[in-house]
């Protein structure tokens, strides 16, 4: 039998599938979360409505999830506000300097078989894996 976690990420992974393949079929664009939050700061164009569509969709989720459950997964910060910001500053310079984030190449780039995307994620992965093993047993 299959447990738990692996079906939910199963779940998870399919819906996230869904809505990529949703959002290029019907707007023609890919569902990539850092050029969609981008596009929320001004100058604003006629998509900004599906954009706040989108992000609150992402936020709406969770609750949908606490709604149908009675409570969410445990989460526990492990890192201070200095590093939060620090990690966040990262995460955008990331992806700003890679064009785009791990949903817009990971999901949708590898999806239409992007070298550029492919690239992209396989750097995102290397970086988290050097990462996380710097952050567990070298700090």
């Amino acid at each position: 039998m299959i447990s738990e976690p692996i079906l939910t990420a199963l779940a998870g992974g399919a819906l996230i599938g869904l809505a990529a393949v949703l959002m290029m079929g019907l707007t023609g664009r890919i569902a990539g979360v850092s050029g969609i939050a981008a596009r929320l700061l001004p100058p604003w164009d006629s998509t900004l409505a599906g954009r706040l569509a989108f992000i609150v969709g992402l936020v709406a989720a969770a609750l949908m999830v606490r709604l149908t459950t009675g409570s969410l997964p445990p989460f526990v910060l492990q890192a201070g506000p200095t590093a939060l910001v620090l990690a966040g500053l990262l995460v955008g310079f990331g992806a700003v300097w890679g064009n785009g984030c791990t949903s817009g190449h990971g999901v949708c780039g590898i999806a239409s078989l992007s070298p550029r995307s492919i690239l992209a994620t396989l750097v995102f992965m290397a970086t988290a894996v050097a990462t996380t093993f710097l952050v567990r047993h070298v700090m």
